[in-house]
C-alpha cells in the first residue's frame, strides 16, 4: 500500500508505504528505511524526519500489528535524523506517561546524535497535566544507518576462558593523553585501536579488551550544575548505539563504522572485545527525571512501577527506575541488542553491570528468570563470554555464586580476601586459599569449573591498585558530595602513612604490595582481570569513586617513571609465566588427585605450614597465621588438553607471607623435588630472584609482605623424555 502525507512545510508529500513491523527501529535496505516502534500504550505514533536546517517533516503511522507502530519510506537513507511523538493516556497514578510535545529517541536507534542538554523542557514539570514544552532541539536525535561494513573475514576468537587475561578499559580514559595516539584520534575508538596502544595490549600479555560502557549514555544534569560530566558511562538510552562522543568522527552515524574498524584492528592482534552493559535501568532515572524514549513510548511496560503506586518506580539499581525484566517486549529489547552486537558489531562478550536487577523476575532475585533462560538457549549469545557482576543494591542482591552455569562471574569475594590477606587480617588465610584455588566452594556445587571466577583486586569502582596501598581512607572531596559517596570500607592499607610520602621505607613496602597483588591475580586459578593503569601504578588520588572525574584524576599519565617501567615490566613478566603454564591456569578444580613420584604419592595441590608439614584443620583456624605455602603438582593435572592428550607441566612451590616480619620456610623433602628455582620474587621490583637452586628440605627466607614462586620441571616430562631418549640410542 502506497499513499501521499502532507507535511507541514510548503505542501509538498512524503511517499509512505505501510512497512512492516519487524525488525523493530530504523532498517535500511538500499532503497528505503522501514521504521518500526512497540508502544501498547499508544493512540497514535508520529515519526518525526529532522533535515539539516533544522524544519522537520511529521509521518503518522497509521499500520500498527501487535503493538508495533510501522511505515516505510522509500528514498530515506543512511544519515537520516529522527525521533518520535507518542499520543497517548497521561495518568502517572495509572502508571501511563504519553506526552506528544516531547521528541523520543527510538530505542533501536543504531546511532543518535548530539547529547542532551538539561534544559527545562526535557522535564514534566506541570503539576496539573502533561507539560507542553516541546524538547526537539534539547534532546538527542536518532539516526539511520547503513549496515555494510568490509568486514573481509573476520571471525570471532573464541579464546578458551582458561587462557583468558580481561584488561578492563575505559575507551576515552586509556588513549586520551597516550603520546603514540594522534591529537585528533585520542579519546575514542579510533585512537584505542591505534599501534601503539595496541603494542602495549600485546606486550602486557593480556587476550581481551573489556569496556566500559559504550553504549550511548546521557550527561547528568546534576553533575553539569557542579561543573563536572559522567565519565564513567552507566546511564545508557540507547542499547544499538555507540556512544558518539568516543568517536573521532560521531555524526551521521559514521561513530557506527568507527567501532567495527577498531574490533576488527583488535581481533586482528588477537585481542577480544569485551562490553561492560547496562540492561538494567536507563538514563531517564525516576519521576523526577528526563523524558527522552522509553518513559514517553510506554512507561508501565519497559520499567518496573512501584506496587502500591504507580507514578513512583521501583529501584533496586541505586539510579531511579529499573527495566522490567519480565515484560516481553523489554526481554526483546535485551535479547535483540545482543544478538545485534554480536552479529553486526563482531564483539566477543558482555559484562552484565548489576546483573541481580536482570534476574529479578518479579521482586526476588530468581536465577532462573526469563532472562537467563533466553540467555541459555539463544544460538548467538548462549556462545559468547557472559560475565555478571554478581549484585544490585536491592534486597537480596548480593549473588555471587548463584547464577547459571553458562555465567563467569565479577568474584566479589575474591577482591576481598585478598586485600584482607595482603593487608595483615586476622583470620583470613582459609578463605584467601580458597579464592587463590579458583572458589570452588562457591561455584563447584552445579559443576561450574574455575573459568565462573572473574577474579580481580581493583576495578573501575573502587581504589586503583597503587591508592590500595596508599589510602586507608577515601578522598572523594573532588565529587562534590562531602565525601559521603563511595564505598567506606576499602579493606586497603596505606602502609603508614596516609597518601603521598617521601618516605623510602613506605614507598617500598607499597611497591612490594602492588606487586604481591598482581602476582596473587596472575597465579589464581579463575580468570584474571587487571583494571587499566594498575599495571604503571595509576593513582586517583584516594578518590574511590572517579565516576564523575573526566580528568587527570581518571585519565592514565603515560608520561612514566622508571619504576613505572618496572611494574609495567613485572605484570608482563606475571602474565606470561601464567600463559607458559598450564598448571597456573586449570579447566577443572583441584581435587586431591594423585600422582606417583619415586614410588610416593603426591597430590594435585598441597598446603603446608612454614616448618613444611602438611596444614591442619587447627592451622586454618588460626587468626594468627598469615603464612603458608602451597605446593602445585604439574605432574597430576587431571584434565586433558583440547585434543585429548595428557597435559604434563613443571611444578610450583608458592610461598606467602603477609606477616609483617620475615618468616624463615623450609621447603618440603625429595619426594616433592629434589630442586626448586626462583620465578618470582615480588621484593625485587621486576620479580626477578637470585639465580640460586634451593635444595629439597633447605631453607628459604621469605621477606615481610613477600612471595617467592619456587619451580622445578616436570618428573613426568623427564621420564617421557629419557624414555624417547633411550629408544633412539636402541634405534
Amino acid at each position: 500500500m502506497t499513499r501521499d502525507h502532507v507535511h507541514p512545510y510548503g505542501g509538498s508529500s512524503v511517499r509512505t508505504w505501510t512497512g512492516r513491523p519487524f525488525p523493530l527501529g530504523a532498517t535500511y535496505d538500499g532503497e528505503g528505511t522501514n521504521f518500526a516502534l512497540f508502544s501498547e500504550v499508544a493512540d497514535r505514533v508520529d515519526l518525526v524526519l529532522i533535515h539539516e536546517d533544522g524544519t522537520h517533516r511529521d509521518v503518522t503511522l497509521s499500520e500498527v500489528d501487535g503493538f508495533v507502530w510501522h511505515c516505510y519510506l522509500p528514498g530515506v537513507g543512511p544519515g537520516q535524523r529522527y525521533g518520535y511523538r507518542v499520543h497517548g493516556p497521561w495518568n502517572p497514578a495509572a502508571g501511563h506517561r504519553c506526552n506528544p510535545a516531547k521528541l523520543l529517541l527510538d530505542p533501536y536507534a543504531r546511532a543518535l546524535e548530539g547529547q542532551v542538554d538539561n534544559h527545562a523542557s526535557l522535564y514534566e514539570r506541570a503539576a496539573d497535566g502533561p507539560d507542553p514544552a516541546d524538547s526537539a532541539g534539547h534532546t538527542m536525535l536518532s539516526v539511520v544507518t547503513d549496515p555494510s561494513f568490509p568486514w573481509e573475514g573476520d571471525q570471532p576468537l573464541r579464546r578458551p576462558y582458561a587462557d583468558t587475561v580481561i584488561y578492563e578499559t575505559h575507551v576515552r580514559g586509556l588513549t586520551l593523553t597516550h603520546p603514540g595516539v594522534p591529537d585528533e584520534l585520542r579519546g575514542t575508538y579510533a585512537g584505542l585501536a591505534t599501534e601503539a596502544v595496541i603494542d602495549h595490549l600485546l606486550a602486557l600479555g593480556v587476550t581481551a579488551v573489556e569496556l566500559m560502557p559504550v553504549h550511548q549514555y546521557v550527561q547528568d544534569g546534576f553533575l553539569r550544575d557542579r561543573g563536572l560530566s559522567n565519565y564513567w558511562g552507566y546511564t545508557s538510552i540507547g542499547f544499538f548505539a555507540p556512544h558518539n562522543a568516543y568517536a573521532a568522527r560521531g555524526s551521521r552515524g559514521e561513530q557506527v563504522t568507527e567501532f567495527k574498524s577498531m574490533v576488527k584492528k583488535l581481533h586482528a592482534a588477537g585481542l577480544e572485545v569485551i562490553l561492560d552493559v547496562v540492561y538494567n535501568h536507563t538514563a531517564e532515572g525516576n519521576e523526577n527525571g528526563p523524558t527522552l524514549a522509553f518513559r514517553g513510548i510506554d512507561n508501565a511496560s519497559y520499567y518496573r512501577l512501584a506496587q502500591d503506586d504507580p507514578a513512583h518506580y521501583f529501584d533496586t539499581t541505586g539510579t531511579g527506575n529499573s527495566l522490567l525484566m519480565r515484560h516481553p517486549n523489554v526481554l526483546q529489547l535485551v535479547m535483540d541488542s545482543l544478538r545485534y552486537w554480536v552479529t553486526e558489531m563482531h564483539v566477543d562478550g558482555f559484562r552484565f553491570d548489576l546483573a541481580a536487577t536482570l534476574a529479578r523476575q518479579f521482586y526476588e532475585v530468581d536465577r532462573l528468570s526469563a532472562f537467563f533462560d533466553l540467555v541459555q538457549q539463544d544460538p548467538v549469545v548462549g556462545r559468547v563470554k557472559l560475565i555478571a557482576e554478581p549484585w544490585d543494591v536491592g534486597e537480596g542482591g548480593y549473588q555471587v555464586g548463584n547464577f547459571p552455569p553458562l555465567w563467569s562471574e565479577w568474584n566479589g569475594k575474591y577482591r576481598d580476601s585478598v586485600r584482607d590477606f595482603w593487608r595483615g587480617e586476622e583470620h583470613s588465610l582459609a578463605e584467601f586459599a580458597s579464592r587463590l584455588t579458583g572458589s570452588s566452594d562457591l561455584y563447584q556445587h552445579d559443576r561450574r569449573r574455575p573459568r565462573a571466577s572473574v577474579n580481580f583486586v581493583t576495578a573501575h569502582d573502587g581504589f586503583t591498585l597503587r591508592d590500595l596501598v596508599s589510602y586507608n581512607d577515601k578522598h572523594n572531596e573532588d565529587n562534590g558530595e562531602d565525601n559521603r559517596d563511595g564505598e567506606s570500607m576499602n579493606r586497603s592499607w596505606n602502609c603508614g602513612v596516609e597518601g603521598p610520602t617521601t618516605d623510602e621505607a613506605v614507598l617500598e613496602l607499597r611497591a612490594r604490595q602492588q606487586r604481591n597483588f598482581l602476582a596473587t591475580l596472575m597465579l589464581s586459578q579463575g580468570i584474571p582481570m587487571l583494571a587499566h593503569g594498575d599495571e604503571l601504578g595509576r593513582t586517583q588520588r584516594g578518590n574511590n569513586n572517579a565516576y564523575c572525574q573526566d580528568n587527570e584524576i581518571s585519565w592514565i599519565d603515560w608520561d612514566l617513571d622508571d619504576e613505572q617501567r618496572d611494574l609495567i615490566e613485572f605484570t608482563r613478566r606475571t602474565i606470561a609465566l601464567r600463559a607458559a603454564h598450564p598448571v597456573l591456569r586449570r579447566r577443572r578444580f583441584f581435587r586431591g588427585e594423585t600422582a606417583t613420584h619415586d614410588g610416593q604419592p603426591l597430590a594435585d595441590l598441597v598446603w603446608l605450614r612454614p616448618d613444611a608439614r602438611e596444614m591442619t584443620e587447627a592451622d586454618w583456624q588460626r587468626g594468627d597465621a598469615h603464612a603458608v605455602c602451597a605446593f602445585l603438582n604439574g605432574d597430576a593435572i587431571a584434565e586433558p588438553d583440547s585434543r585429548g592428550r595428557p597435559v604434563v607441566d613443571d611444578s610450583f612451590l608458592l610461598l606467602l607471607n603477609s606477616y609483617r616480619e620475615p618468616v624463615v620456610f623450609r621447603l618440603p623433602g625429595a619426594t616433592y623435588g629434589e630442586r626448586w628455582s626462583s620465578r618470582i620474587d615480588t621484593t625485587d621490583p621486576l620479580g626477578v630472584s637470585d639465580e640460586t637452586e634451593h635444595k629439597a628440605g633447605g631453607v628459604v627466607t621469605v621477606e615481610a609482605h613477600g612471595l617467592l614462586l619456587l619451580s622445578r620441571p616436570s618428573l613426568s616430562r623427564r621420564r617421557i623424555t629419557g624414555s624417547a631418549d633411550r629408544a633412539a640410542k636402541a634405534r
